[in-house]
């Protein structure tokens, strides 16, 4: 099969991370931008491919056609209306995370991709990170009996500076568990093996963003939470975000416990440079193994250790064998399900069942 021609729509910095992403894979070539923001437009160009046509709109590099899948990169709010123009396209796609920012919208987006046969990726990147990859993959009933608890802790910088101060304001982002956090809640339910039950939270603003105005408005969205989500097979898991958390050793700790055993999976800061490490333990024998974890096959590490390339590796793989997307637009809507949910248990200040929110009979 020729290469797969690729449209980036959103040309951001992670927009710059898929094409350095795809620039680097075999059998892949970027030969369309789409971004309104003219200057990032210009940015983009410098490092896609020669020729690369650009389109301040989607629908108008939709209506161009020479393009076999598309990348979503966009402002969270507006990942809805484009979602359901590239299922009405029929084209394939690779979506950034959050799906939507609520779970109404990701329900519209999903009923609409179970129409199509074309493959829709779910940018859930962290599953990709070598260290947790390693750890999903240890993961052993048999060794570490049946996963009781799962924790993630999360001690980060700062939410970056965007085009148009857009991820300022829980209106655009679905709130900062909703932006941030859903990948953490994606990796809650696949170790969980289980959907979310009931949520519980507490979080707030208290650092970081308190100064600033936008247009007269001051920014909403939190720096810090603690969720616990309980799930339908017994399974509780916990997060512990800090975004004021910068100087540690690890940017995230992902610790799975099992009824006989431990997998613990440590992840630097991007700008760390370093290795993850994990370290696997049971009851009885002792930590077994405990060493970095890196991947041969990364050609590109970006700013997620190398993921988002691992990820366009089986994102083309499932389009030319005419496969199945590893991470679905479901996965994506119950990581959104989860934080909505913990977003609301802090508005309200008390448990949130999560059939309150998608309805009784999901």
């Amino acid at each position: 099969m020729r290469d797969v021609r690729y449209g980036i729509i959103g040309t951001g910095s992670m927009g710059l991370e898929h094409i350095a992403d795809i620039n680097a894979l075999e059998g892949g070539q970027v030969v369309a931008l789409c971004d309104p923001a003219e200057t990032s437009l210009q940015t983009a160009a410098l490092v896609a491919p020669p020729g690369a046509k650009t389109f301040s709109d989607h629908r108008s590099m939709l209506e161009w056609g020479e393009i076999d899948a598309a990348v979503v990169v966009t402002p969270n709010h507006t990942h809805h209306g484009i979602l359901l123009d590239l299922i009405d396209a029929d084209i394939h796609f690779l979506t950034e995370k959050p799906l939507c920012i609520n779970f109404e919208q990701c329900a519209e987006v999903v009923a609409a991709s179970a129409r199509s046969d074309k493959i829709h990726w779910m940018g859930l990147e962290y599953r990709f990170v070598p260290p947790i990859a390693r750890l999903i993959a240890e993961l052993d009933e048999a060794r570490h009996g049946r996963v009781r608890m799962v924790a993630i802790r999360e001690h980060r910088i700062p939410f970056l500076q965007k085009v148009g101060n857009w991820n300022r304001f829980r209106k655009n982002t679905g709130g900062t568990l909703v932006e941030k956090c859903c990948h953490f809640f994606d990796l809650m339910n696949l170790l969980a093996g289980a959907r979310p039950g009931r949520v519980m939270a507490s979080g707030a603003q208290d650092v970081n963003h308190l100064d600033e105005e936008y247009d007269g408005a001051a920014t909403d969205i939190i720096d810090n939470a603690y969720v616990i989500v309980e799930y339908e097979n017994g399974v509780r898991a916990a997060l512990d975000l800090s975004m004021f958390g910068e100087g540690g050793k690890w940017e995230q700790e992902i610790v799975v416990t099992g009824a006989q055993g431990k997998l613990e999976a440590f992840v630097p800061a991007w700008y760390d440079g370093g290795l993850g490490v994990v370290r696997f333990s049971t009851r009885q024998g002792g930590i077994y193994l405990e060493r970095e974890v890196d991947d041969e096959r990364i050609a590109a590490h970006g700013h997620h250790h190398g993921a988002s390339y691992l990820e366009h590796l089986r994102f083309r793989s499932a389009i030319v064998t005419a496969g199945a997307p590893e991470v679905t637009l479901e996965d994506g809507m119950w990581s959104v399900v989860v934080a909505e949910a913990a977003h609301r248990a802090i508005d309200e200040r008390r448990i949130i069942d999560i059939a309150e929110l998608i309805g009784a009979d999901r």
